[in-house]
């Protein structure tokens, strides 16, 4: 992939990890496929199998009649039976062989248990009471979760023995079940069998078929959310978004089984819609259709539908009990207890489950005898008694009621939580039931009481509270056998009941009573001794006498039947009733519940109650009497707005790894698109553009041109409402026609709506926004597009951390949480103030805590909640809160008699709010957020605050804004002009959008809507009014959602009102933020006062919005620069003045409007300046930030402009200091300074603040969120240290979705991981910047994807081109495509090297040059030979030639990652042939890949290698290329480009790798499917020329061979194809020039060049007519500055380089020197030429060289021999005298030589130094004496072309390694200089001395005993020796 290391990305960390985690991940997008086997089991589809919301019959004899598929009123199929044998037994409870099988009569005799059986007990309706025995084959029951029981039955019966019954119904005729329906084993296989301490046979748990019965073996907290504040969508899909009540529902027919009576129209009982407010008959919208329906439900059909229920089928044989199972395990998501009267907490079927709890709405006939509620119950206890039903011996026989139901709420609630606790961790499973009991009923009831005795007067009860309680008693008890198997994970399993109970049923009471009687009677106990019916009627019979009135709660305990007991608990307390029956009404109910009280004017009386109030009569009175005094005295205050500031800061890069096996090929991607989803609010919507539209991502990723328009930025965010789908559609069309495009997918706010589709398709009436996120992100279409990342944006990431999730933990990024040591995440002047530092600000020793609650407002709600029990609490809530605030605002305006009536609280924020625009010279004001979560209800408050202002003629004061999700922000004309104004805003249409755009204003923003949807608030924010969010929200995400709304960042400099900061639970340890990354990183820079000053004129800024604006690439200098700076100024704010500059009161960026914000793009051009300092390193983008002001109208800040920074545009600067005093004042200053004050209700108040032994804040340890439930009670807590991602694994662990969640169905979808491998989850605290990460993400991902896409190539100008040889001869057909030979041979050779790379080579000349060599360019220090050649960046093309790193469904199979190879399977052959030269036979071997052994020959039947086949000269063929390549490589495993596939255009084509022996297995690794020809171990040290050398003689060998082969076969010699190509391993792509000639020989022609394969070019070359006539056939180095002149002619005669095509017949005895290092194809080269062979370059075509920084030449390295000291030696080191002490190097001794003359030449031949028309003779051998000195090769080879010496005087005279040819008599041809100098290099000293004796040297040069030399070699190393003497 283009560059992969080589060019490193800029900056280290952020794009670091991005690249390599990007590159290495996305692995695969193959799925697993689905188990052949799935269907066998009994297992959830993804589908919902039905919906049902009835209750459930009470008792069993009924329910096992009822069918999951008939209609309900249908009478059941009579079932046939088989009429049984003649003569057998059939009385009951004995099997037809006589046996007794009754567990009573066998419960101490010894059974008989085949190994894979089970005993299990048998229910048969005729005996009721009995439980019949059998034995079953485990297979075939379900495990844990009601999951993978095989269809079918295998069974044996115990009384007789008889063994292997295959059928069910076979097996229920013998044991004499007598059923009148179709036997079902999931019907009447009821309970394991287990047996006790004292070895008895006993009733174990129940078998949970599926979750038919929520107390069968439960896994989850089943209905019991996590607490009395149960899940908001706890009635399931059904409720969970709708808007309508949606009883009618059909219970859908079974999805396995054919119905077994007609579709089934009627509604079951599903009530589940209805308020919980009693047991079923208030809410007269709803009371009407119940009755209705009961009337047609005489008995319901059980709802235990299966996905797979029909009739058993054959038995499947042979599938062993581990089979795998598709999924591996849903939780039945057991709804209630079948209990009568749970509306929606009785489902049972998992697919749909409503599993929340719910109130009863529906009485049901159950067994027990009846209590009626007495009528006037509510208004005597003013509360709804909440009745939670507990223990039951009977299983649920709780008593029936009758009479005044819509006064007492009924739950499932504390039964499924003692269900839950009952279970145990399924570590303990293997060692034995009976090792470890779970906590026996007895105790859980009376920790029970102990817990409720502790609660103080204004606590509420919290289920997870109590489970904790019981997990810790549990675990206290066992404590020696859970050390033992500690290590196990836990997951739940019921064990059998405890034999010994350490409580007993008779003490129980008496226990409870003790423990209940020190506690004031909060807590009364009543025993019963018959039934729980006689405790509930003597409840209530306390309750309507007052004997009650201090009990909080009641505890009824019935210990009667059979040393059991049943019991229940009744919440009496009017707060704690009131707040847990409004805790069970869904989001949907609770919204109607209050509509409904609206409408009907039950608060009406409300109204009236405050009228009474006020002393003076009617406080409407009181204003319109003020309003008629004090008309015409109106001030209207100016106000002023700023904008809050964002801040960007990327902690941890996302690092999308996932762990797949086929890669989604990042290289194949040319460029990123995106679509941002975000929930429908237009407030977000508008927010989202406008950081869109300032990022400047779209012209970053080429979407958009200079000028955008407001409509293209709309392209690319998708508001998820009812139109959203035809938006969506086409990006998916565009996805699909954009295949090399990536395209990211981010969903934003992404915890919002994870209901599942299935649930919207059943309720396709109800709002149809409902399960859109599930419809549209989940579609197959984006699941498996290759070319979609699908990204979830959100701060509450919980509820996509469950075991079903879609992402894997590898593919989370999460913020680096503020809460660590953060301040190397943030600029050094700006922190981030979240929920951890409100938490930390309320611990003693701080001055003003910041989170609040309001002791006397709460004090009123509760008087006002007895006094009208009938109103919801939020109705009573919002008219107090509201009259509160009418109250301060009269007592603030005059009426001072007022004060009394509203709380210290409003007060102060009513008076800021008014006289802060007083106190600030701009006329800056605060805002104050009022949550008021239901809609009714805030439009309410906003029409009875807008008359309270307009009678106080406060209008022009402060403005009330009414924020709903759906509708846009309206704001009055008089503030919109002062908006206008302050933020110089022109634009006449120019309208306020988003939140941040009302900075400084001074306002009341009434924000509704159940859930806040992303919006980000300004930092004029100064009270953050939640007191009347509902207390419902108490699940973690609701909770810190709605807290998020003021999390800040603040101004470190200036003292906070609090102190340290909390380290909180999410300090991130593992991923402290990536922010060594100057440019790349998302930056935070919140700067203030004097260090700002430092920096720039204008300080950067962004609004902090959870969206974090402008993400860093916003070039617009944004800025607020939040008047808390000139606090610490000494020169004040220079106000209104000031155009926008982030002033104290200036106007900040983000507020201005989008007319404004395209003027400043126009004025500044696109956003090409970013300044994107990281957090860490805040000071060090200077230069950037001072590029990046925003444009003319930019003024300085204060501090920067009162130190005459000079760039202030603000004409008036008022003297320094006279604002001084009310800079102080501003409330922009203040907000810059502290965050906002948060006021809470007081329960969730104490919640927030209370932590538990850990320190851990308790708010964490609630249930996640709505959506999820807990899998087991027997979780461990939370800890306060777990980092990010150690949350998210605990959930991961800990938490399964909801039915309704989109994930449910998840794990069935046959992945065996379940992860998509696309998935990435971003999760960071609220409001701290995160849609500016995302933004970053989009850039840097596409500046990686161009990054992969491009490649570094050399891009140099040909050398030495001036001095080129002016021949009469030029090649002058320009447009011939291939060489004229007869033309050609007549071209001169040219000696002189042009290629850019040997620049600092020494210049070869010939006769005809009499050069100036000053006139080439000053050369390269030697050392920086690599560093400083140019490069240009390229774009690859299709077809370039790629490294190790690219991968792609292409080249998969040429990779060697193909199904049909296995990865590695190859051959080792050796091939021998002797050399002569070398003296001895070269072994050579041959690794040859099963799929290429096609290309070699091999002998039969031995299978030795015998030749590489080669194709003819004649063949024609288009279809490959006919000459093999070698590619001689070393260090480059991973970096060289041998993936030729592309290059080739898939062509066939024959590839070798020359590489050394010892790199062998590291090429083989990552070159699975390549055939490599290994060098002998003695070249492991040797350099290019010794693998040059032997490719060419192995390929002449293997030409003789097949020579001999093919002539067999009647092949001429002549016609086998001698060519070979040798070709570097950095040639990437390969040009051809096009040119338009105006004429045959015409001066005049253009040309171009364009990319093509090289399968093009080499067939263009191999087609060449008389191409055998050429010995080297080359191309040019490609080079943009390559001029006409270049490609004039098409062909030149002269040197070829990088890739050539060698004729290895025509070459046979001309060798490449197999000692070089350097320059050996210059020498080779000359040698060709020399031995009169020609040849040819194409000029028309030119190869690009990939610069690649590691291996190659450059792995040698020079060092000493002895010391391990990596000492640098110089060259000059490189040689010494002989027997020398001189240090010994470990380097090959011509690699020293080489060295040592490129650098130290002129040591030997002084006289030639800059002495170009003097040259350096060099007989045979071209060596680099360095680009001073030139040479001159001659050949002493006889009929040799040599160059005419004649003319030339030499300077010296170079003798290398010289043979026989050479001789005295040749030498004498030549003249040297006097003084000229001679070198004679020989291998030992003493051929030294022979060779100056054969060539009579001395007779013409003179020698000195010093003047001998070697390499500094050590003897072993053989090294070279010379001799140099100076001619006489």
């Amino acid at each position: 992939m283009g560059n992969s290391y080589a060019g490193q990305l800029k900056t280290t960390r952020f794009e670091e990890v991005l690249h390599s985690s990007i590159e290495a991940s996305l692995r695969s997008n193959s799925l697993v496929p689905r188990p052949v086997f799935s269907q066998l089991y009994l297992e959830a589809e993804q589908q919902l199998s039905a919906l049902e919301g009835g209750s459930r019959v009470d008792n069993e004899e009924e329910e096992e009649e009822g069918e999951g598929g008939l209609e309900p009123t249908c009478p059941p199929n009579p079932y046939q039976m088989h009429p049984p044998p003649e003569g057998c037994c059939t009385t009951d409870g004995f099997c037809q062989a006589g046996k007794d099988l009754r567990l009573v009569s066998i419960s101490n005799e010894p059974v008989e248990v085949p190994a894979g059986f089970l005993l299990v007990g048998a229910k048969s309706p005729s005996l009721p009471d009995h439980l019949l025995v059998c034995a079953v084959d485990k297979r075939f029951l379900p495990d844990d979760n009601g999951h993978n029981a095989l269809l079918g039955f295998s069974g044996n019966c115990v009384g007789c023995g008889k063994k292997g019954f295959c059928y069910f119904t076979e097996f229920s005729n013998h044991i004499n079940l007598k059923l009148t329906t179709q036997p079902k084993k999931q019907k009447h296989l009821k309970y394991y069998l287990v047996r006790n301490a004292q070895g008895a046979l006993t009733k174990g748990p129940l078998i949970c078929w599926r979750g038919s019965e929520f107390r069968g073996r439960p896994t989850t907290a089943g209905p019991c959310s996590s607490s009395l504040f149960p899940p908001l969508d706890s009635s399931g899909p059904l409720a969970a978004f709708s808007s309508e009540p949606t009883p009618g529902t059909n219970a859908s027919i079974p999805l396995g089984a054919p119905p077994a009576g007609p579709a089934c129209d009627h509604p079951s009982l599903a009530a589940a819609t209805s308020p919980a407010v009693s047991n079923g008959q208030d809410s007269p919208k709803r009371q009407q259709l119940v009755k209705n329906k009961l009337a047609a439900v005489p008995r319901p059909a059980a709802l235990g539908i299966f996905s797979n229920s029909g009739p058993p089928k054959k038995r499947h044989k042979g599938w062993s009990p581990e089979s795998p199972s598709a999924a591996d395990g849903g939780y039945p998501q057991g709804g209630g207890n079948r209990a009568k009267y749970e509306s929606s907490g009785l489902s049972c079927v998992p697919q749909v489950g409503l599993v929340g709890p719910a109130s009863v709405t529906l009485p049901v006939v159950a067994s027990g005898e009846p209590v009626s509620v007495p009528d006037n119950l509510l208004k005597i206890c003013k509360a709804k008694p909440v009745i939670f039903k507990g223990k039951s011996s009977s299983h649920g026989n709780f008593p029936y009621l009758c009479g005044n139901l819509n006064d007492v709420v009924v739950s499932p609630l504390l039964y499924a939580c003692y269900q839950n606790s009952q279970s145990i961790s399924r570590a303990y499973e293997q060692y034995g039931a009976s090792a470890i009991q779970p906590i026996s009923e007895e105790m859980q009831l009376l920790l029970t009481v102990y817990y409720l005795v502790q609660l103080a007067a204004d606590q509420v009860p919290l289920m997870e509270d109590l489970e904790q309680i019981f997990l810790r008693s549990w675990r206290e008890s066992h404590l020696t056998e859970i050390r033992q198997y500690q290590q196990a994970p836990p997951q739940p399993f019921p064990p059998a009941p405890s034999a010994v109970a350490p409580v007993t049923s008779a003490q129980l009471p008496w226990l409870a009573g003790l423990a209940a009687s020190s506690c004031n009677d909060s807590v009364h106990i009543i025993e019963c001794t018959y039934s729980l019916a006689e405790g509930l009627s003597e409840m209530f019979r306390l309750l309507i006498e007052g004997k009650l009135a201090k009990t909080n709660y009641v505890v009824i305990i019935c210990a009667c039947r059979n040393a059991a007991i049943d019991s229940c608990i009744a919440v009496t307390g009017k707060y704690q009733a009131r707040i847990l029956s409004e805790s069970l009404l869904t989001p949907a109910e609770y919204q109607k519940e209050v509509n409904y009280e609206l409408v009907t004017g039950k608060v009406d009386s409300l109204g009236a109650f405050f009228s009474t109030l006020c002393p003076e009569g009617d406080i409407d009175i009181l204003l319109d009497k003020f309003h008629q005094e004090n008309q015409g005295h109106i001030s209207s205050s100016l106000t002023a707005s700023v904008t809050k500031s964002a801040s960007l800061d990327v902690g941890g890069a996302p690092a999308c790894t996932s762990e797949c096996t086929q890669s989604l090929d990042l290289g194949s991607f040319e460029k990123v698109d995106f679509l941002i989803c975000i929930p429908p609010s237009e407030v977000t919507y508008q927010q989202t553009l406008f950081h869109v539209w300032h990022s400047g991502v779209l012209l970053e990723l080429g979407l958009d041109k200079e000028h955008m328009t407001k409509q293209r930025v709309e392209q690319y965010v998708l508001k998820l409402d009812a139109e959203a789908q035809t938006k969506f559609k086409s990006f998916l069309q565009n996805s699909f026609q954009n295949p090399h495009t990536l395209f990211v997918l981010i969903h934003d706010h992404a915890h919002w709506d994870l209901v599942s589709s299935a649930v919207h398709n059943l309720y396709s009436q109800s709002d149809p926004s409902v399960g859109l996120v599930d419809r549209l992100l989940n579609c197959r279409e984006v699941k498996e597009a290759p070319n979609i990342v699908t990204l979830h944006v959100t701060s509450f990431p919980y509820a996509l951390q469950t075991q079903h999730t879609l992402v894997s933990p590898y593919n989370e990024i999460h913020w680096p949480a503020s809460y660590s040591n953060g301040a190397d995440l943030y600029p050094e002047n700006k922190k981030y103030f979240g929920l951890s530092e409100f938490i930390e600000s309320t611990l003693s020793g701080h001055s003003l805590p910041l989170l609040r609650y309001d002791s006397s407002f709460e004090a009123m709600v509760t008087a006002l909640g007895k006094r009208f029990p009938r109103l919801h609490s939020a109705v009573i809530r919002t008219f107090v809160l509201v009259q509160h605030y009418a109250a301060a605002m009269m007592a603030v305006s005059g009426l001072s008699q007022m004060k009394n009536y509203t709380s210290v609280e409003t007060l102060e924020i009513t008076q800021n709010l008014i006289n802060s625009p007083k106190q600030c010279p701009c006329g800056h004001g605060l805002m104050v957020l009022l949550r008021v979560p239901c809609s009714p209800l805030a439009a309410v408050a906003y029409e009875r605050l807008a008359h309270v202002r307009a009678r106080l003629a406060l209008e022009q004061h402060f403005e009330i804004i009414l924020g709903n999700p759906s509708s846009g922000i309206t704001v009055g004309k008089h503030f919109v002009k002062q908006l206008k104004m302050w933020q110089k805003i022109e634009d006449a249409e120019w309208r306020p959008q988003t939140y941040l755009e009302l900075e400084g204003l001074p306002c009341i923003l009434i924000f509704s809507g159940m859930d806040p949807h992303g919006e980000s608030l300004p930092r004029s924010l100064r009270y953050c009014d939640l007191r009347l969010i509902n207390s419902s929200c108490l699940v973690r995400t609701a909770l810190e959602q709605e807290l998020g709304l003021a999390a800040y960042f603040v101004s470190n400099e200036v003292p906070l009102e609090k102190g340290p900061r909390n380290e909180g639970l999410e300090s991130d340890a593992e991923k402290p933020s990536s922010t060594d990354n100057e440019d790349e990183e998302l930056c935070v820079c919140f700067e203030t006062g004097s260090t700002s000053e430092k920096r720039s004129p204008v300080k950067r800024e962004r609004p902090r919005s959870r969206d974090s604006a402008s993400s860093c690439r916003s070039s617009k200098a944004s800025s607020s620069a939040l008047c808390g700076e000139t606090s610490a100024q000494p020169g004040g704010p220079l106000q209104g003045e000031q155009t926008r500059s982030p002033q104290p009161c200036g106007p900040s960026e983000e507020g201005r409007g989008p007319g404004d914000k395209q003027r400043l793009r126009a004025s500044q051009g696109p956003p090409a300046v970013i300044s994107r300092h990281s957090p860490g390193l805040a000071p060090q983008p200077d230069s950037s930030l001072k590029t990046s002001q925003r444009s003319v109208q930019v003024s300085v800040t204060s501090s920067s402009q009162l130190s005459s920074s000079g760039s202030s545009s603000s004409p008036m600067v008022p003297a320094a200091g006279t604002l001084v005093l009310q800079a102080t004042q501003c409330s922009v200053t203040k907000a810059c300074q502290q965050p906002p004050v948060v006021f809470l209700p007081k329960l969730v108040y104490d919640m927030v603040t209370s932590t538990d032994s850990s320190g851990l804040p308790k708010a964490a340890s609630l249930l996640p969120s709505h959506s999820v439930m807990w899998a087991s009670s027997f979780r461990p807590l939370l800890s306060k240290t777990m980092t990010s991602t150690e949350q998210s694994l605990y959930y991961r662990q800990w938490t399964v979705p909801r039915p309704s969640h989109m994930d449910y169905g998840n794990r069935a979808e046959g992945r065996v991981d379940g992860f998509h491998p696309r998935r990435l989850l971003l999760s960071g605290p609220p409001q701290i910047g995160k849609t500016g990460a995302y933004l970053q993400f989009l850039s840097i991902l596409s500046r990686m994807l161009i990054r992969l896409t491009e490649v570094d190539v050399y891009d140099e100008e040909e050398i030495n081109i001036n001095l080129r040889e002016e021949s009469d001869w030029h090649y002058l057909q320009l447009s011939d495509p291939w060489p004229d030979l007869e033309l050609f041979k007549k071209l001169p050779f040219d000696y002189i090297i042009h290629d850019p790379k040997y620049e600092d080579a020494s210049l070869v000349c010939s006769h005809h040059q009499s050069i100036k060599r000053e006139d080439r360019g000053p050369s390269r220090k030697p050392d920086d030979l690599y560093v400083r050649r140019q490069t240009a960046r390229m774009r690859l093309s299709k077809y370039a030639a790629y490294n190790t790193y690219h991968h792609c469904e292409h080249c998969h199979q040429y990779m060697g990652f193909h199904p049909r190879y296995q990865l590695y399977e190859s051959t080792l052959h050796a091939f021998a042939f002797s050399y002569s030269m070398l003296g001895e036979e070269i072994q050579l071997h041959f690794i040859i890949p099963k799929s290429k052994e096609h290309h070699f020959v091999f002998s039969q039947p031995g299978g030795q290698l015998e030749s590489m086949r080669l194709p003819l000269v004649t063949d024609k063929s288009h279809e490959y290329i006919k000459s093999p390549t070698f590619t001689p490589t070393t260090g480059r495993h991973e970096h060289g480009l041998f993936n030729l596939y592309h290059a080739m255009d898939g062509a066939s084509h024959l590839h070798v790798l020359v590489v050394k022996e010892y790199e062998m297995p590291i090429y083989k690794k990552y070159w699975p499917n390549h055939i490599m020809l290994v060098l002998p171990s003695i070249f492991n040290s040797a350099g290019v020329g010794a693998a040059h050398f032997l490719i060419k003689e192995l390929s002449y060998h293997n030409l003789e061979l097949e020579r001999n082969r093919q002539e067999e076969l009647g092949i001429k010699p002549q016609d086998i194809w001698p060519f070979i190509v040798i070709s570097d391993d950095s040639c990437v792509m390969w040009n051809v020039v096009d040119i338009d000639g105006g004429g045959e020989r015409s001066r005049e022609f253009s040309w171009s060049e364009r990319n093509v394969s090289l399968k093009y070019i080499m067939q263009h070359i191999e087609a060449a007519p008389n191409i055998t006539h050429y010995a080297l056939i080359g191309m040019r180095k490609w080079s943009s500055k390559t001029g006409s002149r270049e490609v004039r002619a098409p062909f030149s005669r002269c040197h070829v380089h990088d890739f050539i095509v060698l004729n290895v017949d025509l070459t046979q005895n001309v060798q490449y020197n197999q000692n070089r290092f350097l320059c050996d194809d210059v020498d080779f080269n000359l040698r060709v030429h020399s031995a009169g062979l020609l040849l040819c370059r194409f000029n028309r075509f030119s190869v690009m060289k990939k610069q690649i920084a590691v291996g190659g030449h450059r792995s040698f390295h020079i060092t000493s021999k002895v010391s391990d000291n990596p000492v640098a030696i110089v060259p000059a080191q490189y040689i010494c005298a002989p027997d020398s002490k001189h240090t010994f190097l470990a380097a090959p001794a011509q690699l020293l030589l080489e060295k040592f003359l490129q650098h130290h030449s002129h040591r030997f031949f002084p006289l030639s130094l800059k002495n170009h028309g003097h040259p350096v003779l060099l007989v045979d051998c071209y060596l680099n004496l360095g680009s001073q000195i030139s040479v001159c090769y001659v050949s002493s080879r006889p009929h040799s072309l040599n160059i005419s010496c004649s003319d030339f005087m030499f300077s010296g005279l170079l003798l290398y390694l010289c043979d026989s040819f050479v001789g005295a008599s040749f030498l004498k041809k030549f003249h040297f200089l006097k003084g000229a100098t001679l070198c004679v290099i020989c291998q030992d000293r003493n051929s030294l001395r022979q060779t100056v004796v054969r060539l009579e040297l001395e007779d013409q040069w003179q020698f000195r005993l010093r003047d001998e030399f070697q390499t500094a070699n050590a003897k072993e190393d053989r090294p070279l020796f010379f001799l140099t003497g100076r001619h006489i």
